[in-house]
Order: structure tokens, then sequence, then C-alpha cells
């Protein structure tokens, strides 16, 4: 089990991974080939291997705030058909054993946040149950953008599967999710803020307690490399115009500031601080 735990004034986050581990950085960045990255010093040891390849990861944050238990994105999930990636085709990860070794057992989650709804997001928000898929965390309120739910409501995202129909519309069926928008505030310490461009509805999680203040990114970035490179897009946004705006409107909004940047797929140790570099910016740890 990988674990990580920060305070952040009087909010803890935790988080779970279901995989980490090296991956070729073109399949999600077509920029990110071995020359290029290391190119990025900085990114080694822990974001980059020495051969230039990205090291990335897949994991949970659990967010702690006014006596809730907040689970923001649920990775990728067990038992869900998944062709054209083997690591995430009907696996049988040990995420829940994890998540409840954290101290986190499933009906001890009373809030879902996804940040958005693509497979590796949503994936366990449902469980394989005698051949149906029910709600992983039943006594949660699974939170889903408004927007980005008339989006996706409309299609499937048939690259990987039926992901709206085994992880999204089962908890819609069994009266869980609440639409919102996408500034809506979860606690007085926790709220949603838009980031519109990988996904039309795509939010990230922003944390302010006692003086202190952290984000989790979800997708704005997939990787630190998107620093040294703004402009790098993910081979899965939807609006890449718009992602690479949002993406240097992030960066330039938190550099040089003391607020904490937790990325949703940023290997260990997953979070930092947001530096100008020269025209772009590094990732400090």
């Amino acid at each position: 089990m990988s674990t990580n735990r920060w305070t952040i004034g009087r909010v803890r986050v935790t988080r779970v991974v279901e995989i980490e581990g090296p991956t070729p950085g073109p399949f999600i960045l077509r920029d990110a080939v071995p020359g290029r990255i290391q190119e990025i010093a900085w990114l080694r040891p822990h974001f980059a291997t020495e051969a230039g390849k990205l090291v990335t990861s897949v994991h949970a944050f659990v967010v702690e705030s006014a006596g809730r238990r907040i689970l923001v994105d649920t990775c990728v999930g067990n038992d869900k058909p998944r062709p054209g990636i083997p690591s995430w085709h009907l696996r049988r990860g040990p995420f829940l054993h994890d998540l409840a070794a954290a101290g986190f057992a499933p009906e001890s989650i009373d809030t879902v946040v996804c940040t958005h709804l693509h497979v590796d997001h949503v994936g366990w928000n449902t469980m394989l149950v005698e051949g149906r898929w029910v709600p992983t965390f039943p006594r949660a309120r699974y939170l889903i953008g408004t927007d980005e739910w008339r989006f996706w409501g409309q299609r499937a995202e048939e690259q990987f599967g039926d992901v709206v129909g085994d992880s999204v519309r089962p908890v819609l069926d069994a009266g869980l999710v609440d639409l919102v928008a996408s500034d809506c505030e979860i606690t007085d310490e926790v709220r949603l803020e838009p980031t519109y461009g990988h996904t039309p509805g795509h939010v990230s999680v922003r944390i302010a307690s006692a003086g202190e203040d952290a984000i989790i990114t979800g997708d704005v970035m997939h990787h630190p490399c998107q620093m040294a490179h703004p402009d790098w897009a993910s081979r899965f946004d939807v609006d890449p115009a718009a992602a690479r705006v949002t993406r240097r409107q992030f960066l330039a909004r938190h550099a040089g500031r003391r607020i904490l940047v937790l990325g949703t797929h940023f290997a260990s140790p997953s979070a930092g601080w947001i530096v100008a570099e020269g025209a772009a910016y590094r990732y400090a740890v």
C-alpha cells in the first residue's frame, strides 16, 4: 500500500494509490518523447526515469473537513472491461483494501467528487456484485458537475468501454448523484473550482483552512512536465486550446504562492509548489 498524508490548516488529505510507475509519455502527451523529457532535469528522480520515461500515478485523495470524508476521484476500478490498456482491463487490484487500511472503509465515505468523468476518475464509483454494478460507497453523495454530465450523458467513451454505463449511470440510478455547479462549496474549507478544457465541466478542488491553502488539480495537468511546457496537450483533452489557456492561467495564478499543489496523476510525493522559471514553471517538492 502506498499512501501520503498532508495537513492544510484543519483539513487532512490522504492519498491512496491504485497504480504507479513508468509509462510511455506519448501515450498521454504526444510531445513527451524521451529526449524532451531528459532535457527537464528537475523531473528526476520523482517524475521521470533517467531514460526519459514519465512516471505517473492513478490515485485518490480523501479530504477530511468539518467532519466529512470526501473522496476525490475514484481511479480505474476492478473488473471493468477496458480494452486497449492491459493494466486497466479487468483489474483485480487491492485498492479498496488499501483504502480501508488507510482508515477509510467504503461505508465511512460520505462524499465522492468526480473532477470529471474520464475512465480513470470514476472506476471505483461502482463495483461488481453478483453480476451487477452497484455503488461502492453506498452512504455517499456523488457530486458530478452539471456541465460535465450534460456533455458525457449524451455520449459514451467507447475508446475504453462503456465507462458511463458501468461507472456513472448505476450511481445515478441509485439516487446517489447530486449534479452541482462548478464552483460548489462542499464545506466552508473545501470547494470546487472550474478548470474547463480537458473536459467541458472539469473542476479542481480548492482547500482553504486556517490560513493555509491547497488545490487538487484533476487533469488540468497530467504530469509536471506540463509546467515546463504548458502548451503540451493531452491526447484526451476534449478542447486542447481551452485546456492550454486554463493550464497557463492555473500556473500563473499559483506560482510563487504557498498553495500546496496536489497532482491527481503526479507520482510520489505528489505534492509541491509551482515556481516560475523563465517563461515557464517548475514543480518544487
